[in-house]
């Protein structure tokens, strides 16, 4: 069983500015995705406060959001890197699967990664992931470097939206469609 403590938040301020682009998108009739979330059994809660401290994950999580934008289902996780490289122990082997099976049912898979150092949101499609995550399982490098992705799937900066990943998905569905 895994274990919470309040260093699992350190993606929240992330997942916060997606959440308020998933309010643009709704409002604007473009998309709905919502935020799912991870069922867990409260340990140790601050008296004082009310907040927990200690938990366990009930199940395991598979993404952290899931939806729908102009009839295509679509699911993804976020992640958060400070550096150049990206581990892939930040991802676990049921999130792939799920994301594999969800992608087999016409669905649309993928990974918004912030790296912050660069100040950089980065749309990556569980199709590119998987050659990293095969190089892996295959005993090579377990995480992959900024400069081995395209540089085509950088979210553009809008002004309006905090992280406008429907650009990226749009982009998805014209290579997938074509």
């Amino acid at each position: 069983m895994a274990t919470w403590s309040s260093r699992g938040l350190r993606g929240s301020a992330f997942e916060e500015m997606i959440n308020r682009t998933n309010e643009k998108y709704r409002d604007g009739g473009l998309a709905l995705v919502q935020k799912i979330p991870t069922p867990i059994t409260p340990i140790k809660i601050d008296k004082e406060t009310s907040h927990i401290t200690l938990a366990y994950f009930d199940q395991k999580s598979t993404v952290d959001y899931i939806g729908v934008v102009q009839g295509y289902p679509l699911c993804f996780d976020a992640k958060e890197s400070a550096t150049d490289t990206f581990s892939l122990q930040n991802i676990h082997e049921h999130q792939v699967q799920f994301m594999l099976d969800f992608k087999k049912q016409n669905g649309i898979a993928f990974f918004l990664i912030n790296y912050s150092k660069r100040d950089i949101y980065y749309y990556l499609s569980i199709d590119a992931l998987m050659p990293f995550w095969e190089r892996a399982k295959n005993g090579g490098r377990k995480s992959f470097r900024f400069d081995e992705l395209d540089t085509e799937w950088i979210l553009p900066q809008k002004r309006d939206l905090f992280v406008p990943y429907l650009d990226m998905v749009d982009k998805y569905l014209n290579i997938i469609n074509a």
